[in-house]
């Protein structure tokens, strides 16, 4: 995780741990422990895997790739965007971007969209992949763009959320939400609905803004800053919203765990949490990776502590996902640990990408998993006991 100070200013995770050695912050952060040893019970079984240019190209992006059911789209820094068939990884289509890329793919029924190094928003076809129309916005943008089909939403590290429409990019509306001095160089893409928008901040705040006009609506505090330090006052949400029929779920860094209602904003329930990324859901509990790195397990129906995962203590963890009976997490030096869902137990591993892995792992159809390392590589698995 990166910290950004007055939107120019970044420090590797390296940095922030020794900045943080001398704070009283709530996460005392410390060395990773060492990949665990374990005795394996399932194996991770490759289906097929692929290489999408430099991927994130040595920088701290968030490149996840679109999986929109019959394709997969995918993007790499140094501009390089593929569409493959989620059974095979066989290509679509293919092109060279002639601008790097920074943020992307986020799609709707007919276009794609992402954010380029120089601020501009690109739209493309998801058929032939033709560039429709591009948008300049004011600052960088590490987030993907969402949108509904009518409205693009684009959100920019400054705390500026911008809507365009879909059809031509014209700039509609723009909302200026607060940045604290210091905050994480995190990516909580927003949510677009048909006339709703709801975006998180550095501030720890999750806003509600109308679709048409970009008017808020409620804003509910995931985190409230507290303590002498910028660094003690950090209180990011990293990860975009779980939406749950009518409501969303949310976690914060140094904040809580939340279920809000979507319409109105008001607290449904929450607790004490601290995480970069959102929760998952799957089987009835709720699974998070907590800051410190560790795997937690909640009962969904009355938020009890299922079980915690401690062996995997400021591996950087991705954002755990539920797949039959296992949760799946990469981590900082490229492994996919694949954890029982039932306590938590690891029970299979696999070394993935020696540059990392930074996006969360996706299900995907019959229950395999869609992995994008940090280097470029891309591939599809399915989890088997082992034999």
């Amino acid at each position: 995780m990166r910290v950004t100070r007055n939107r120019f200013v970044r420090f590797s995770l390296a940095s922030l741990v020794v900045l943080l050695v001398g704070c009283s912050t709530k996460d005392t952060f410390e060395q990773p422990v060492p990949v665990p040893e374990i005795d394996a019970s399932v194996e991770f079984k490759r289906i097929w895997t692929m290489s999408v240019g430099k991927g994130h190209d040595d920088q701290f992006l968030h490149l996840a790739p679109l999986y929109a059911g019959d394709v997969i789209y995918a993007a790499s820094a140094d501009g390089l965007l593929v569409a493959v068939e989620p059974g095979n990884g066989k290509a679509l289509w293919q092109r060279r971007s002639k601008d790097p890329i920074f943020a992307g793919f986020g799609g709707d029924g007919n276009q794609l969209y992402y954010i380029t190094r120089d601020a501009e928003l690109v739209a493309l076809s998801r058929e032939t992949s033709d560039e429709l129309w591009r948008a300049s916005l004011p600052t960088e943008g590490l987030a993907a763009p969402q949108s509904n089909g009518s409205l693009v939403v684009a959100q920019t590290t400054d705390g500026r959320v911008i809507g365009f429409d879909a059809a031509n990019g014209e700039r509609l509306w723009q909302y200026d939400g607060q940045v604290p001095v210091l905050s994480m160089r995190t990516a909580a893409a927003p949510l677009v609905g048909g006339d709703i928008v709801i975006a998180s901040f550095a501030n720890g705040r999750v806003i509600a803004l109308t679709a048409d006009a970009g008017q808020p609506v409620w804003q509910y505090e995931v985190g409230q800053p507290q303590g002498r330090t910028e660094l003690e006052r950090l209180v990011d949400i990293g990860g975009q919203p779980l939406v749950l029929e009518s409501a969303i779920m949310v976690a914060g860094y140094q904040g809580k765990l939340a279920l809000v209602d979507i319409r109105s904003g008001q607290e449904i329930w929450s607790r004490r949490a601290s995480s970069f990324y959102s929760p998952s859901i799957g089987g009835g509990s709720i699974f998070l990776a907590a800051a410190n790195g560790d795997i937690i397990a909640y009962r969904g129906s009355d938020r009890r502590e299922l079980w915690v995962q401690d062996r995997l203590s400021w591996r950087q963890v991705t954002r755990p996902v539920a797949s039959g009976d296992y949760v799946v997490t990469g981590d900082y030096e490229g492994y996919l640990h694949a954890l029982s869902r039932e306590d938590g137990a690891l029970q299979g591993q696999l070394k993935f990408d020696s540059d990392g892995i930074r996006v969360p792992v996706q299900v995907i159809e019959d229950g395999n998993l869609l992995v994008y390392g940090n280097g470029g590589r891309m591939a599809v698995y399915s989890l088997k006991p082992k034999k």
